[in-house]
């Protein structure tokens, strides 16, 4: 029995029409319940990689399946549904009198009835902490605020996967622990979450599994391992997560780089051990 991946792709290409080609043959497979980090430069094909994956976008070449189902143009409809995408600036997405009535919108067009919007509405708001802003206009909303919304969107339309363009671009760095708290409770949830990112040291904590882009083509795909792979790192024109760089000054250090909080715990505790008052 072939093994049902949330995100499958087979040798896929993407030309635009000037003839560029954005993709290169990707080949790669996402489970289902996996939490993604896509890095790569500016112009890697990050974007235009996640729009694929909802049928925005269709491949040239090669071929893409959404929990088991192959995507196609007459697909895509229903792969939208399986599929939110959440775009980097919430104001190409946020854009109703209200952010009620923007939060509704999609299940609006799906034709439930009121008492299933309500009911899905009040449960995405509530998710992402926004329930008592619903009768304002979203004008009056700060970006991060907005961003909540945009996902409260895309979450009542129940996709199974739920793919984020930059979702930390332009926020404080409380905003981005709010996004990443969220992230973290959707994937509790059971919600595949796929997000593009410059930032390695998110990347790092957050992430099961690393994609590296580079130029339309799959540089590497893996653990969070790769982010202290300074090959990779080069090539994709990112640096070492700044725990990674902070224990390279160590001298003599054989160890592998700790790269998150967690790790460099666990490296300091192996190290002191016996002088635990330098540790709590």
């Amino acid at each position: 029995m072939k093994n049902v991946y949330a995100i499958e792709l087979s040798d896929v290409t993407y030309c635009y029409e000037n003839g560029v080609a954005a993709l290169k043959d990707l080949s790669l497979t996402i489970p289902i319940g996996a939490k993604v980090a896509l890095l790569g430069p500016n112009g890697a094909g990050k974007s235009t990689f996640l729009h694929h994956l909802n049928g925005l976008k269709l491949p040239d070449h090669g071929e893409i399946s959404i929990m088991g189902q192959s995507l196609t143009r007459k697909s895509a409809k229903a792969i939208r549904k399986k599929v939110g995408l959440v775009f980097q600036d919430p104001d190409d997405q946020v854009f109703s009198a209200t952010v009620w009535d923007d939060v509704t919108f999609g299940p609006r067009n799906l034709q439930l009835d009121q008492g299933e919007i309500e009911a899905v509405c009040h449960a995405a708001l509530g998710n992402v902490g926004m329930l008592e802003y619903k009768d304002t206009p979203p004008y009056q909303l700060s970006y991060g605020e907005k961003k909540r919304v945009a996902i409260a969107g895309i979450l009542a339309m129940r996709p199974d996967i739920i793919i984020l363009d930059e979702p930390m671009a332009f926020l404080d760095p409380v905003g981005q622990d709010q996004i990443a708290g969220l992230l973290q409770g959707l994937n509790y949830m059971g919600k595949t979450i796929l997000l593009s990112t410059h930032d390695v040291n998110f990347a790092a904590s957050w992430a099961d599994i690393v994609i590296l882009l580079t130029e339309g083509k799959l540089l590497a795909i893996g653990g969070t391992d790769l982010l202290i792979n300074e090959a990779y790192i080069k090539k994709a024109k990112l640096h070492l997560p700044i725990i990674a760089r902070t224990f390279k000054m160590i001298p003599n250090l054989n160890d592998k780089l700790p790269i998150n909080e967690q790790e460099a715990y666990r490296f300091l505790f192996k190290y002191l051990k016996g002088n635990e008052k330098y540790i709590y």
